[in-house]
């Protein structure tokens, strides 16, 4: 049976680049015990992004398709009507929102790019593969600029995609645009670093802020603190620093 491909959030370079770092260090470390300890702490990022992605692998725990699901769960959708997904990767959110709402539409927009192990060409086999092709549709946009009227989506989700937006400074500025294709009474929820305030500044003016762009409803939930994260990932570089802003517009 074919398998999903939604690839793994920690890129093998993560464990090569050190590793190969570490090659000159070792071969240095006679001369002087500095370069040993260059080395050593060289291997000992790579271990650390092995067993990182070992673990977001489905053999680890699977910690990647728990933290989707912790997302969807957030956003209370009924499933009628469109949805969209900001940053779909390799579609992920795209084919579970389909396979959870029989009767919804779901588009995901990406930039992708040769930085990312994600493609257009992989969510279309994707959604083949999950039953939902005939429900879905991906495009090449950006985060910054979203393609679609005002109020176009009964609903909107976003899993860690915001940070990466480089071209916008301000990435309240993201949220806001991800919110103006939301109709009004439509839902949403968004996962990203939303308390490491040179993103978004303190969390509760981040909050405040929203509610004053005329949304109903906002709420956020720290998902750093879920039981299925091990402590060694809830560093602040990985998952110790995420949380999900959902609400009703």
């Amino acid at each position: 049976m074919t398998k999903l491909d939604y690839a793994n959030w920690v890129s093998t370079k993560f464990i090569y680049g050190p590793l190969i770092v570490s090659i000159p260090f070792l071969g240095l470390s006679f001369i002087s015990p500095v370069f040993a300890i260059v080395a050593a702490l060289c291997l000992l990022i790579s271990a650390y992004f092995v067993y990182a992605r070992y673990k977001f692998s489905p053999r680890g725990g699977g910690i990647q398709p728990k933290i989707w699901g912790r997302l969807l769960d957030q956003l209370g959708w009924d499933g009628e009507g469109q949805a969209l997904d900001i940053g779909c990767g390799n579609g992920p959110l795209v084919v579970a929102l389909a396979q959870r709402h029989l009767q919804a539409c779901v588009i995901g927009i990406d930039y992708w790019g040769r930085a990312w192990d994600y493609s257009k060409a992989v969510c279309e086999r994707n959604a083949e593969i999950g039953g939902v092709a005939d429900r879905t549709n991906f495009q090449k946009a950006s985060a910054s600029a979203l393609p679609f009227e005002d109020g176009f989506f009964d609903a909107a989700v976003s899993n860690f995609v915001f940070h990466e937006v480089h071209d916008v400074r301000d990435k309240r500025e993201l949220v806001r645009e991800a919110l103006r294709v939301v109709k009004k009474g439509g839902r949403f929820a968004f996962q990203d670093y939303f308390v490491v305030n040179v993103l978004y500044g303190e969390l509760d003016d981040l909050l405040e802020t929203i509610k004053d762009w005329g949304i109903a409803e906002v709420s956020f939930l720290d998902t750093s603190t879920s039981d299925f994260i091990p402590r060694a990932l809830k560093l602040p570089f990985m998952l110790g620093k995420i949380g999900i802003i959902y609400g009703t517009k």
